[in-house]
């Protein structure tokens, strides 16, 4: 009964518009021809005023009666597009002026964005830090495939980096400027999914859409108005209000103009619906009857519902952005033509886009680019636009991974605005980072999420993902990387005042077992988890300080305790991994993390000769032994021996290289 009276108000309104288009044109081609019509029953006979009652007074777009079969027979027939002077002629009004008003504060509001700065809000040029998302087409059917054959080969092979995914797709990509265009088959979308985790740019590609259009260079042909609607805001919208109210109130078109134009030419209107995920997380409204009236007041959450079901203005059409096309409370929302697409983040070559544009010294961003690509944990979140740009900010205002890491993870909170909950996030998140290295687990159901207090759909750290489930895909989570797991680990014993130290112990005894098994291995790739690496890290005093300023932690004495023993205990274990063959750069790059020269000095005080031989050195590794041989100036014979020394990276060695008496290098 609902899909009757649906489909009979939506081909009422349109035989309504299509009766007025008709009735204009044939005016127009009257007026042509030197036709003047007189109003037959008139006494007066004055001339037919060409004027059209809209507006939300008018009882003509209110429609609620049956159609005959004359309307019924209107309303398929196609609309003529109408020209420049036939739609100033309709507004009663320079259509260009009131254009190129609304255009114009389209690019002021889009032109700049404020970039996230802990010391200041500085704002600059949209154009000048936009770099193109890697975007990818896929059916809903393909999208389940794709999670299968993912999950497939992440379990295959460990996990998998972004990077690699990313480039695997990119003969799949589509560019913003295509996702309107006719398939395969000339069928033209009308609503196009915009789907992708959180960070990955949905809101700011909306934003390039918004700027480009207005300045003519994207969609000008298309769509002669483009709208943003976000539905964060309209969550806070308490009273009752039309879609034109929501459209005028940041617009510099009248209410009046707006309704003209959604009901003259509503095919040529674009509405951007930004992070759809918020009209979920409300109170559905489905029993609030459905209409197609665009000035009829009604809640926020009711006119996105009728935009997305095709009641409201079905011949316009949507760009939504959501964090995941598998969320059925949404999707099952959306009728007619779709094309589903999903923001996948930078490509390797978009993320060195990004920081060239980034840092606009070369050397400069030669430096700082060569560091981020040797890091993978780094390399791989820097797919995530926003991660990208936090981790450029870091990268040029700190030395350590650790010190990057935990600057990092206090500001993406802060950005995101769960400052307030930041103590409470981080131990969660080590909880569950701990249950997972102990069990060997990167993959975690709701349920495992939900156990350390953390809600995962919300949660900035973990990304959802799919698993084969008995009858259809199964979300699972996972942290964005898994060096952010062995992060949040080590953080967890220093933060949770509950944990026993017979838990850290185990921890620490894993770590170890797994450092001998990865030696035990390939000696040139080093691949040796983190998590004791980012123990030494936040024993640093300088990081550690600035961490529990950050969270606004009183250093309890249980904390101060557990830090005193933990840094003993690390003692002894970097004395016993001096000692064992192709631990050493593993070694040094721990004591860098720590950044206390007397420290190292003590550690490798018995050491005269360090062998390096057959490591291949990254440009990062370099420096990470400049400073620990400037640390300790009794080290006078270095081997590097087959290290892949190229000329940039002897430049960085050379003021520890004059100190050494024997030097082996190839």
């Amino acid at each position: 009964m609902m899909d009757e009276h649906k489909n009979h108000v939506i081909v009422s309104a349109a035989a309504e518009r299509s009766k007025k288009l008709r009735q204009f044109q044939q005016d127009i081609q009257d007026k042509k021809k030197g036709i003047v019509r007189f109003k037959g029953a008139s006494a007066d006979m004055s001339f037919r005023p060409l004027i059209f009652p809209f507006g939300p007074d008018s009882p003509s777009t209110t429609v609620s009666y049956p159609l005959s079969s004359d309307a019924q027979a209107s309303a398929s027939q196609p609309k003529r597009k109408l020209d420049r002077w036939q739609i100033e002629k309709i507004y009663g009004m320079d259509w260009s002026s009131m254009n190129l008003r609304y255009r114009k504060t389209v690019i002021d509001r889009c032109k700049f964005v404020t970039e996230y700065n802990p010391s200041s809000d500085e704002r600059v040029e949209l154009a000048a830090r936009y770099t193109e998302p890697v975007i990818i087409q896929r059916s809903k059917e393909q999208a389940e495939k794709y999670c299968h054959e993912y999950m497939k080969s992440a379990q295959a092979s460990g996990a998998k980096t972004s990077s690699q995914l990313l480039s695997n797709d990119k003969n799949n990509s589509i560019r913003i400027d295509q996702l309107f265009s006719p398939d395969s088959d000339g069928n033209t979308p009308k609503t196009v999914i915009l789907s992708g985790d959180s960070g990955r740019g949905k809101s700011f590609t909306l934003q390039k859409i918004m700027l480009d259009w207005a300045s003519g260079e994207l969609y000008s042909e298309i769509f002669d108005l483009v709208f943003l609607l976000k539905c964060e805001e309209l969550k806070c919208v308490s009273d009752v209000k039309s879609l034109i109210d929501l459209l005028s109130c940041s617009s510099s078109l009248t209410s009046d103009q707006i309704s003209e134009i959604l009901e003259l030419t509503p095919e040529k209107v674009l509405f951007l619906i930004d992070g759809m995920d918020e009209y979920e997380s409300c109170s559905l409204i489905h029993f609030v009857p459905s209409h197609s009236n665009p000035s009829k007041r009604v809640s926020s959450m009711v006119i996105l519902r009728n935009l997305l079901r095709g009641v409201l203005l079905p011949e316009s059409f949507m760009l939504v952005t959501m964090r995941s096309i598998a969320d059925d409370t949404v999707m099952n929302l959306i009728e007619g033509p779709q094309r589903f697409t999903e923001i996948m983040g930078f490509s390797e070559r978009g993320v060195q886009e990004y920081f060239h544009k980034f840092f606009q010294d070369e050397q400069l961003f030669k430096k700082t680019y060569e560091s981020v690509k040797t890091n993978e944990g780094l390399m791989t979140t820097c797919s995530v636009p926003l991660l990208c740009w936090m981790s450029q900010v870091m990268v040029k205002k700190l030395k350590t991974t650790t010190s990057i890491y935990v600057h990092f993870v206090s500001a993406l909170l802060e950005h995101h605005g769960q400052s307030k909950y930041v103590l409470i996030t981080l131990r969660s998140l080590g909880q569950l980072a701990q249950r997972g290295i102990q069990n060997q687990q990167v993959f975690f159901d709701e349920k495992d999420v939900a156990e350390t207090g953390l809600v995962a759909a919300k949660c900035l750290f973990l990304y959802k993902d799919y698993v084969n489930g008995k009858e259809k895909p199964e979300p699972v989570f996972k942290f964005m990387h898994f060096s952010f797991q062995w992060f949040f680990a080590a953080l967890w014993v220093l933060l949770d005042e509950e944990v026993s130290w017979w838990k850290v112990s185990e921890l620490l005894n894993l770590m170890g077992s797994a450092i001998v098994e990865c030696l035990s291995l390939e000696r040139r790739s080093n691949p040796i988890p983190s998590v004791l690496l980012f123990f030494y890290g936040l024993l640093n005093e300088e990081v550690i300080s600035s961490l529990f300023k950050k969270i606004k932690l009183t250093v309890s004495n249980t904390i101060k305790l557990r830090k005193r023993k933990l840094k003993k205990t690390l003692k002894q274990r970097i004395l016993t991994m001096t000692t064992w063959h192709g631990c050493e750069l593993y070694v040094l790059q721990c004591l860098y993390e720590l950044q206390n020269p007397g420290f190292e000095r003590k550690v490798l005080e018995a050491h005269s000769f360090m062998d390096l031989s057959n490591i291949s050195l990254r440009s990062t590794d370099c420096w990470v032994l400049l400073y620990c041989l400037q640390c300790c100036p009794h080290i006078r014979e270095l081997n590097l021996m087959y290290c892949d020394l190229t000329a940039d990276k002897l430049k960085i060695l050379q003021p520890a290289l004059c100190m050494c008496e024997t030097l082996r290098s190839v």
